[in-house]
């Protein structure tokens, strides 16, 4: 006789909240694609139509003709990758300085860099673009992407939890063997970070990605555009063709829809190893 599997009320009101929950949050992604494939006059029947009928591709080459898509795709990837990779260099070289390395400026400089993060930044905005200016930096990607090797106090701080949690014992081994701490924070150190660096290149990617502001003031050559702005203006150009906007919004958003399944294991790993809800 075979056992009788046991059903947990409880578990089920869960997965049923879960599911209801997830169906909400995606609606709209659902929807926004549903309208890009669709053609003009469908796009508001009552009751809505989900699935396009007829089903108009078209619409994405008309985007491609009204906006110049791939040359705000190269400058949105210029002002997204190299901060990643200034972010990857420079906060786990701040977070291990501060907290695997015994001097005494470690414990003075960490609340010093969390409270940087109680600024806002409405109050550095105007001395940054004022200082961008005289260095004759502004309409290029400088301001975008250099401030990014000095670190960001969030990922500081997300690294330094994650590396304050790694055994000492290996670190004090290689010490011994005569290791410099470069090599012991590249060799050693970076390799066990891999799932909160993962979720550092997601934050900083999705960051800079959607960042409207910062390209909205620094860049003022319309061949520098990025994505961001390009939508933006694509909105006030389209008016109320509803259909292109949404192919146009589909093109932006998916490809950080790709890159967070792609790297939503190690992302959800590096949120919980670094100890926060």
């Amino acid at each position: 006789m075979t056992g009788q599997v046991k059903i947990h009320p409880g578990k089920i009101i869960v997965y049923s909240l879960l599911i209801i929950f997830a169906i909400i949050f995606f609606s709209p992604f659902v929807w926004m694609l549903s309208t890009s494939f669709k053609a003009s006059t469908k796009v508001f029947l009552n009751p809505p139509q989900w699935i396009p009928d007829p089903f108009q591709p078209e619409n994405y080459i008309e985007v491609f003709q009204r906006m110049p898509f791939l040359k705000y795709l190269k400058n949105t990837l210029i002002v997204t990758v190299i901060p990643v990779l200034g972010q990857l260099v420079s906060a786990p070289m701040v977070a291990y300085s501060i907290t695997k390395i015994p001097w005494k400026g470690g414990k003075y400089i960490f609340p010093i860099i969390i409270g940087t993060m109680m600024i806002p930044w409405q109050v550095t905005q105007i001395p940054l673009f004022v200082t961008w200016s005289k260095l004759k930096l502004v309409n290029t990607f400088v301001p975008l992407t250099l401030p990014a090797f000095f670190g960001a106090p969030y990922y500081i701080y997300l690294m330094r939890q994650f590396i304050k949690g790694l055994p000492d014992s290996i670190i004090e081994a290689a010490r011994i063997d005569g290791a410099s701490e470069i090599r012991i924070l590249y060799q050693i150190v970076y390799p066990m970070c891999k799932t909160v660096l993962t979720t550092v290149t997601l934050l900083v990617f999705i960051g800079c990605w959607n960042d409207l502001n910062g390209p909205l003031i620094y860049l003022q050559d319309g061949s520098k555009y990025t994505l961001s702005i390009g939508l933006q203006n694509f909105l006030t150009t389209t008016k109320q063709e509803w259909e292109l906007l949404m192919a146009a919004a589909t093109l932006f958003t998916m490809p950080l829809i790709i890159l967070f399944f792609v790297a939503q294991k190690q992302f959800i790993s590096g949120i919980a190893t670094t100890g926060l809800k």
